[in-house]
């Protein structure tokens, strides 16, 4: 059975979009394009470059896959080898539209089901970049089996976030983590299950005033 992680890049406040560059994904009018240097340090690309230090493949959305594509076959510099390695990485893309995926080791999967189905394959184990949209369906369906968040020390305000609409509530359990020298939080997660249904809650007043805040709580007039 392959493993998933998630590796996100995320603000205080949330925000995935963009952390790249100015150019990366603007969409939404997004204006902090970049954040991510902005903030890094020897920690961050230790961090990375753990993460890709084996044998992997790429789950990816749709517009991450069309950011990736576009850039790292063609990147020089020192980050050739990057480029070199993903181009050799299978990248299976979660889409519902049919535009080519022409990208070398590149192949579509339809549904959430079909993630389970390429979990339970013979490979590399999966690690999802970017791709927003894709958190909240893999979480509700229990395929993400780690998640790493590098927590950068600023808040952005606007943008697309890492845990949107769909997220289900669930416990997490902490399995490392560590502060870089600039203050990004590099914390490691895996499942914890379902929420607990009871805890240790304070005495609710029994107050008059306590009372008629209830009341209008219940008619939405609060």
């Amino acid at each position: 059975m392959r493993k998933l992680t998630g590796a996100a890049f995320i603000s205080l406040d949330g925000v995935i979009q963009a952390p790249g560059g100015p150019t990366e994904d603007y969409t939404g009018g997004f204006t902090e394009g970049g954040w991510l240097f902005r903030f890094s340090d020897p920690g961050i690309f230790e961090t990375i470059g753990g993460l890709f230090a084996g044998e992997y493949d790429l789950l990816l959305g749709r517009r991450t896959y069309d950011i990736f594509a576009a850039y790292w076959p063609y990147v020089e510099g020192e980050a050739v080898a990057m480029g070199e390695a993903f181009t050799r990485a299978g990248k299976h893309v979660l889409t519902r539209g049919d535009a080519p995926l022409d990208w070398a080791n590149s192949h579509r999967l339809r549904k959430v089901e079909d993630v389970a189905a390429l979990k339970a394959s013979p490979g590399p184990d999966l690690i999802i970049q970017g791709s927003s949209t894709l958190y909240p369906p893999l979480l509700a369906a229990g395929l993400i089996d780690r998640l790493i968040l590098m927590i950068f020390p600023v808040t952005i305000g606007h943008g697309k976030r890492l845990f949107g609409e769909g997220t289900p509530a669930a416990a997490l359990q902490l399995t490392d983590h560590r502060v870089t020298d600039k203050g990004t939080i590099i914390a490691t997660y895996a499942p914890g299950g379902a929420i607990p249904a009871t805890g240790e809650f304070p005495t609710p007043s029994t107050s008059a005033r306590e009372a008629d805040r209830q009341r209008r709580m219940q008619q939405g007039i609060w």
